[in-house]
Order: C-alpha cells, then sequence, then structure tokens
C-alpha cells in the first residue's frame, strides 16, 4: 500500500482550508496517472490498497475500509489552498490524461479539506518500518522498542513528505547504509521531513545538508531533525541546487524527487562531486528510467547500482 501524506502548507495560527483534486484510475493506470499529476506537483497522495498482504503488514490495527477497499483501482491527490481556482490544474489533467490515453477511464473529483482533520487523520497508517538491515523508522508518538543492532530513527512528517512508507523512500534509504561514508559531507536535495539526512547521520555521516523549495519542509525537517538530538545536519531552503553549500565537494548526495528533477539537475550535480562521490537517485518511475540514466551519462556520471520496487527505482551513480 501506498498511503503518504505528503503535502501541506502549515499556519499554527488558525485552521486553513484547501482543496485536493483527486484522480482515481484502473490500477493498471497508476503509473501513467502519477507521471502527469507529477508534472503538476511532486507532493503526491497515492492511495493503491492493491499490495495490502496481512501475513507482512507491521502493527496490528489495519483500519477495516482499508481491508475492504476496492483493490482494482488507485487514487492520486494533489492539495491546492481553498480560496485559490483550480481551472488551470484541471485544464492540464485533461489535456494530459488524454495524451496518455487514460483520460476515458478517469474519475476526477474536488474535495474540500479542513487541514487539522488532514494533518491527523492519515497517522493512523503510518507504523514502524524495518528498511534495510538496520533502519526502523517509527513514528514519533509510537512507543517502540529498539532491538539490538537496530538503527532507530523517529520521525514526525507533519506537513512534508517523507514517511518512509513509500517505495522511493525505502529504496534509497536501504542504498544510505550501503553507500553512507563515516565521517563524510553528505547533501540531500528535496528534503522533505529530513528523513535521508537524519538516517545519513544515524549511519555514521559528517555534516549534512538538506534542502527543499517549500519552506514548510524545512520547518517540519528542522523540528525532526531538532527532536532526534543529532546536531551535524543543516537544512534551509534552496531550489535544487541553486543555494545548497559549495564549500567543498560532498562525499554523498541524495535526490528522492521525480525524473524530471533529476534529469532538469543532472548537468550541475557533477560540481559537487568528486571522483569518489556517491549520488543516490530515486522516486524515478521504471518506464522512465532510461530517461534518467541516458541524461546521468550524458553528464559524465555512470550507474553502479540499481534496485527496484514494484515499478519504481533507484539508482546508485558516481563520475565516469
Amino acid at each position: 500500500m501506498s498511503l503518504d501524506k505528503d503535502y501541506c502548507c502549515e499556519d499554527r495560527g488558525e485552521v486553513q482550508e484547501w482543496t485536493q483534486i483527486k484522480v482515481t484510475v484502473p490500477l493498471e493506470h497508476l503509473d501513467a496517472l502519477v507521471a502527469v499529476m507529477s508534472m503538476i506537483s511532486n507532493q503526491l497522495q497515492i492511495e493503491d490498497y492493491s499490495d495490502i498482504d496481512l501475513k507482512s503488514c507491521y502493527g496490528d490495527l489495519i483500519d477495516e475500509s482499508i481491508l475492504n477497499a476496492d483493490k482494482t483501482i488507485a487514487s492520486v491527490s494533489v492539495y491546492r489552498p481553498g480560496n485559490s481556482p483550480c481551472s488551470d490544474e484541471l485544464a492540464f489533467l485533461r489535456e494530459h490524461m488524454a495524451i496518455a490515453g487514460i483520460a476515458d477511464t478517469a474519475t476526477v473529483s474536488l474535495n474540500g479539506v479542513n487541514e487539522e482533520d488532514w494533518a491527523n487523520a492519515w497517522k493512523a497508517y503510518y507504523k514502524p518500518l524495518h528498511i534495510g538491515k538496520r533502519m526502523v523508522i517509527v513514528p514519533a508518538w509510537e512507543r517502540y522498542d529498539e532491538q539490538p543492532g537496530e538503527i532507530v530513527v523517529r520521525m514526525d512528517p507533519g506537513m512534508a513528505f517523507g514517511t518512509g512508507s513509500h517505495e522511493t523512500t525505502r529504496l534509497v534509504i536501504g542504498l544510505l547504509e550501503k553507500y553512507t561514508p563515516a565521517g563524510g559531507r553528505m547533501l540531500d536535495v528535496g528534503c522533505g521531513s529530513g528523513i535521508l539526512a537524519i538516517c545519513a547521520s544515524k549511519l555514521g555521516a559528517g555534516q549534512c545538508y538538506a534542502y527543499d523549495i517549500d519552506p514548510v519542509a524545512v520547518k517540519v525537517a528542522n523540528e525532526n531533525i531538532r527532536d532526534s538530538g543529532i546536531t551535524n545536519v543543516t537544512c534551509e531552503v534552496s531550489d535544487l541546487l541553486r543555494d545548497v553549500d559549495r564549500a567543498y565537494p560532498y562525499d554523498l548526495i541524495t535526490a528522492n524527487i521525480v525524473a524530471d528533477i533529476i534529469i532538469r539537475m543532472s548537468p550541475d550535480v557533477g560540481a559537487l562531486m568528486h571522483a569518489g562521490t556517491v549520488l543516490l537517485v530515486s522516486g524515478i518511475i521504471l518506464e522512465r528510467s532510461d530517461d534518467v540514466v541516458a541524461a546521468l551519462e550524458a553528464n559524465g556520471l555512470k550507474i553502479v547500482e540499481r534496485v527496484v520496487e514494484n515499478d519504481w527505482c533507484a539508482m546508485a551513480v558516481m563520475k565516469k
């Protein structure tokens, strides 16, 4: 199941209203829909109940509505402030779903969402997650008994992307276990909740720098960094690589975003790398992976490892 509460803007002083643009398609069209919706925003809420397996679920409680959900369909949502018209987004969706050949099978709905309700309802689906060999991502509000050898990261994604439950995050955290250099200088591009920089710090990285274009994500990430009790992670606002710290090359760079954005940053990321730097990219739909590989290789980089889960892939990349 992919059910990430991925985006909202936060105003602690008052409850804000949002408009949910939700598109539902037959399950076999989910990847095409994600590709279209990611052109509107790379912060998506994906509802796909097709892979629920009670034998592999962690935790005791699963809402009955999820167990009984129609597993032949899937939905993708983006959120817009309630006082903003959605006409441009709807026109874009009509055009690009038609190009993708999924318009005839898609159902579009607009729903008003109270921020306070939304910000808390998703917590019922966020349970401790074991990722890779040692990492355990635990909700900040859950009790968890740490086992020997485990590295526990407590997270409250708040209003930002990054619970660890999506395939893209699981894949890149698995690679982090392998490629995080002890004491190395680390950069996370598009940090969301800050989960990757926090994991890298826990795995032994030295100074870590995390950036996101969304100030709300940066606020959430800094709260998670503070609550984690780590002092070697700095998080600030930047549009991709524009405002990142360039004092020295990085030993490790992570970018869990989407294929188009990875392609966009591929001409520039090499300037932040030395011969031994490892770049971990994720958020890539399988059907776009060749495009990402082509862009990276065209800019002097090579793929050293590729991992796949369901229809998503992540890659470890170095200079040629």
